[in-house]
């Protein structure tokens, strides 16, 4: 048998002329199913499984549906596998829980009066097809509620690759390729542009744009969206890439302008050094010999005075004093006369 609330069985077809008309006749009679005693019957819903978004290592509820003012016999959560079984008490008081399935132990509730399913501290395990069957005491029919939970990560800021280059005729032609670390699935990325108070998108990870140097170039922000969040990048301003048709090879030169720069400053710091270094040698070897010589003048000076006992100092070459001593010359004293002859004819 379907599973319908009402089963329509023949169960006598009566044939008969009527006297007046001459018509004939054809009764029915329909039987419930419950007074058949039949088992009770799945009604799925008519739509698909509900789908359900959920963040890494967050929580997320299950939203059921009961009917109202009807007692539940029990719900039936499961995923791959049977999940758990809620068996509801009286108003006031908890419902039985079984969890059937060690992996949910500890992290699933089910709070009344609605019995959802609660999951906290997500993993990527738990992902997948969940569904609730729910068994009412006063209906032979149980209602299935399906869902598709889906688990993402929070996105970080996105980083921002640039490439460019100049063309023989002077174009500049610029990349921008937008990333995020650790992305996973169904991340989309935009590029969004501000030019006269309207905002431009472009969809794509990779934005390539070109322009001549002195025309407008436009300042780009990266948006990363994925279903449980979206971050953007900070503002990228493309005109200073190709600011310039030499800017590449001016920036190459001023580099080795610098390096040669440094060199010269180095090697003419080490001249001066090694030139000070003889200097202070020179002087050093030069100041023992003027002492020297200074010494000699001085006694020259002082060999010019007569030297006592008639010492008389000879100048010498080579800076050598050699001293000669000779007797002293004494006047003579006559005690008396001899005379002399005298020519003749005289005394």
């Amino acid at each position: 048998m379907g599973a319908l609330p009402w089963l329509l069985l023949l169960s006598l077809l009566q044939e008969g002329e009527s006297h007046c008309s001459g018509d004939r006749r054809v009764s029915f009679t329909l039987f419930h199913p419950l007074s058949l005693g039949l088992p009770k019957e799945i009604l799925e819903t008519a739509v698909g499984p509900q789908e359900v978004v959920a963040v890494l290592q967050e929580s997320i509820s299950l939203p059921l549906e009961i009917p109202p003012d009807e007692e539940v016999e029990n719900i039936i959560w499961s995923s791959h596998i049977t999940l758990a079984i809620v068996v509801p008490t009286k108003e006031g008081h908890l419902a039985n829980v079984t969890v059937t399935d060690p992996r949910y132990q500890g992290r699933v509730s089910f709070p009344s009066p609605s019995y959802s399913l609660h999951i906290g501290n997500l993993s990527w395990e738990d992902s997948g097809p969940y569904q609730a069957q729910v068994n009412l005491w006063t209906s032979q029919i149980s209602s299935l509620q399906q869902y598709n939970l889906r688990i993402y990560r929070r996105l970080s800021e996105p980083s921002i690759t640039v490439n460019f280059e100049i063309s023989g005729d002077g174009l500049c032609n610029v990349s921008l390729t937008c990333s995020v670390e650790q992305a996973g699935l169904d991340v989309t990325y935009s590029w969004i542009s501000r030019e006269d108070g309207v905002d431009t998108a472009r969809e794509g990870s990779v934005l390539s744009t070109s322009w001549r140097p002195g025309d407008h170039a436009l300042s780009y922000t990266c948006r990363a969206s994925n279903p449980v969040s979206n971050m953007s990048s900070y503002l990228i301003p493309a005109g200073p890439f190709c600011a310039d048709l030499r800017y590449p090879s001016e920036k190459a030169s001023a580099s080795f302008c610098l390096l040669v720069k440094a060199l010269l400053l180095l090697l003419l710091l080490v001249t001066l050094a090694t030139g000070l270094w003889l200097a202070q040698g020179q002087k050093g070897c030069k100041i023992p010999r003027m002492k020297k010589i200074r010494r000699n003048r001085l006694r020259l000076r002082k060999t010019d005075k007569p030297g006592p006992a008639g010492l008389v100092v000879e100048r010498r070459p080579m800076n050598q004093e050699v001293t000669v001593g000779f007797p002293v010359r004494t006047r003579a004293w006559v005690a008396g006369s001899i005379p002399s002859r005298g020519r003749a004819g005289g005394l």
